[in-house]
């Protein structure tokens, strides 16, 4: 069945009133690739776009680490915004943010007006824009800088000249409150816990310094005083007099700066709605703003959120999609220790030795909407139309996939486009390079055709958490919207064996035509979570 536009009916959709949904606008920040024409240009080109990670020294693990000069998206930012506003985005902003931002900005660029019409529609326009990792970079730099002025603070309050009860402890053994301290880091050498063990020490005594109590209260007074007479004026007198007697505090203790002192706001500015809320002020877009978060299925959720507010008239217009940080130690370690990262120094390609996955970072940010209104306004739709998508959860475990979770996902994705298995002739996996490969090419083939041509693309970009979903949308979206879909870095004979004998049409490393007419991808996300989306060449 069709609607009245010449699309697919939705389940239990009888009335044939369902609103299509298409993509106006796409930016990409990916390795090897600051821009979606140079995403497209790599894919083509074939190989894979990893490079050696140098954050631990010598090392042998592999990173997609993503191309991006922010400051190319300045005389933008320049010609709408004050002149404060590019140089407080540098300073404030996450690279997680700031690959979002970049990544929005070429979006509009697909059709001009679109950044018009985005502010026009008011609460009609709304951004969903969520992030597998977070601000990684920001929240480590903060808590390093935390750490190092907390030690500062301890190890100067922790002294007998400002501790009566450490001097009494030191000379006579006597306990302050009966309580035993730790281990007298004196007694141990470096290299044998003496780093921690002064640590401990100095927190604990902290608590029994008199001096830091006497500290404490004139620090109270200071920050009792309030704003007095006019607001204006007299918040800008307080804050001189606070000024002045924090200095002059200063001077009387000696004291290094609080540890409560040492954490910037950036660690605010950079929350997991962040993103999301740049784009909503340097697009004037006025909607809802938000952040799904969803591991590696937040580019899918997010689509999932935005059709289904398109579908229903909530939303004209949605800007979304999905950012996470550069490769980190932190992020690289917990891959690690997780057992999912490949760490041997050389290209994991999934369904091919099972050895893991390769962490990367970046952005993909679409811009979709009512096809019948954009379209009116002369918009022309972009790659694909996304004609349904289905969520759903394993309820079983944090890491390893189900069969019934992501095969119910492709299920309410298939229904929700009124689409049979059948008729299913590409499909884009997850595939991590871990034995799940294997468990998603069986759930694949128990529900679909052995003629489906199927793509895994992890092997070139690496594993980008909720922005590799993105890229990959992207990556089928453009191959199956001119009948040619872009090699893969894997060789037809490192097919791994079992999964050879599951299933034989995959896109290798050569480029392979196709006619496809409706294709699928499926990502799934670290906690259990499941997305699958539905689309279809343009007609």
């Amino acid at each position: 069945m069709t609607d009245s536009n010449g699309g697919p009916q939705g389940a239990g959709e009888a009335t044939g009133t369902r609103r299509r949904v298409g993509i106006f606008g796409w930016g990409i920040v990916a390795p090897r690739s600051a821009t979606v024409d140079e995403f497209a240009t790599n894919l083509d080109a074939g190989g894979s776009w990893l490079e050696p990670f140098e954050d631990f020294g010598p090392n042998n693990f592999l990173v997609g680490r993503p191309k991006c000069d922010f400051a190319d998206y300045k005389a933008w930012i320049d010609q709408r915004h004050a002149p404060n506003r590019y140089p407080r985005l540098v300073e404030k902003m996450d690279p997680t943010t700031l690959y979002a931002i970049a990544a929005f900005i070429q979006a509009l660029g697909q059709n001009p007006g679109l950044e018009e019409e985005l502010a026009r529609l008011g609460a009609a326009a709304h951004v969903y824009v969520g992030s597998g990792l977070g601000a990684l970079p920001t929240i480590y730099d903060q808590s390093i800088a935390y750490h190092r002025a907390s030690r500062r603070w301890n190890y100067f309050w922790a002294q007998p000249e400002r501790s009566s009860a450490l001097a009494a402890y030191l000379d006579h053994g006597e306990l302050p409150d009966g309580e035993e301290p730790p281990a007298d880091p004196r007694q141990l050498v470096r290299g044998q816990g003496r780093t921690q063990a002064e640590e401990e020490w100095d927190a604990f005594w902290v608590r029994y310094s008199d001096r830091l109590q006497e500290y404490l209260a004139d620090l109270g007074e200071i920050e009792a005083l309030a704003v007095t007479g006019e607001v204006e004026s007299g918040k800008r007198k307080l804050l001189r007099e606070k000024q002045r007697r924090h200095a002059r505090l200063k001077e009387k203790y000696g004291a290094p700066s609080p540890p409560w002192e040492a954490v910037s706001p950036n660690l605010l500015w950079n929350i997991q709605n962040t993103p999301a809320s740049q784009i909503s002020i340097l697009g004037r877009i006025t909607g809802a703003a938000f952040a799904p978060v969803a591991a590696c299925s937040t580019f899918g959720v997010c689509l999932k959120l935005a059709m289904d507010a398109i579908q229903s008239g909530e939303a004209k217009a949605v800007v979304m999609g999905a950012a996470d940080p550069p490769p980190h130690p932190l992020t690289v370690s917990g891959f690690f220790n997780a057992r999912v990262l490949a760490a041997d120094g050389g290209v994991s390609k999934p369904l091919s030795e099972l050895r893991g996955t390769h962490v990367s970072g970046g952005a993909a940010i679409w811009i979709v909407g009512d096809w019948e209104h954009m379209t009116a306004l002369g918009f022309e739709p972009l790659g694909l139309e996304p004609l349904g998508a289905g969520l759903t959860s394993d309820a079983d475990h944090i890491i390893t996939p189900s069969k019934a979770g992501p095969q119910a996902a492709i299920r309410a994705a298939l229904a929700a486009a009124g689409t049979r298995p059948d008729e299913i002739t590409g499909w884009d996996l997850h595939a991590t390079a871990t034995p799940g490969d294997y468990l998603e090419v069986e759930n694949l083939r128990e529900l679909l055709p052995e003629s489906v041509l199927v793509t895994a693309r992890k092997g070139t970009f690496g594993h980008g958490m909720g922005a590799a979903g993105g890229w990959e949308l992207t990556a089928q979206y453009l191959g199956y919207a001119r009948g040619r879909l872009a090699p893969t870095p894997l060789a037809r004979g490192e097919l791994n064996e079992m999964i050879a004998a599951l299933h034989q049409r995959f896109v290798f490393d050569s480029e392979e035509a196709t006619a496809a007419q409706t294709v699928g991808k499926l990502s799934m996300g670290v906690g259990g979570i499941n997305a699958c989306v539905i689309s279809r060449p343009w007609r």
